[in-house]
């Protein structure tokens, strides 16, 4: 089961998203990735154990320190960024609280995340395809998704 822009527009129906691995280092993708949905003006929340809040455009937004933390977890699709074992513990708990949508940032995943994901969530976008040469990421395939669904 690949990713097509049909999975990206089921991600994009959900009225909540969180960044799991959201950085307070403007250089990391784990900053690009969340400063996109603010910029978007998206229900976003940030997941960073090791920092309160992280300041994009001269705000400081809070953090939450886990995905156990979100308010309403069913009602929230998360794009991931982070290394391969993390991933998957994430998708573990990602699923016992019910969330629905998943977006593996390119770098995030392996053969047995991809696997676990593809089998746990409604949505997965992650893998091969999307317009960037390393697959599906959020930075350059999002905006397409929003478009197709009236919301950018």
């Amino acid at each position: 089961m690949a990713a097509t822009d049909a999975t990206m527009r089921t991600f994009f129906t959900s009225p909540n998203f969180a960044v799991v691995g959201a950085s307070t280092n403007p250089d990391k993708w784990g900053y690009k990735v969340f400063k996109w949905y603010v910029t978007r003006k998206m229900p976003v929340t940030p997941i960073n154990p090791t920092a309160s809040s992280i300041k994009v455009n001269n705000k400081d937004l809070p953090t939450l320190p886990s995905i156990s933390a979100l308010q309403n977890p069913k009602e929230t699709a998360l794009s991931i960024i982070t290394a391969p074992p993390i991933t998957l513990k994430t998708l573990k708990e990602a699923k016992e609280l019910g969330i629905p949508s998943v977006w593996l940032q390119p770098g995030t995943f392996d053969d047995e995340v991809l696997s676990f994901a593809k089998d746990n969530f409604e949505a997965v976008v992650a893998g091969d395809g999307g317009n960037g040469h390393e697959g599906w990421c959020v930075l350059v395939d999002g905006d397409r998704g929003l478009q197709s669904l009236g919301k950018l």
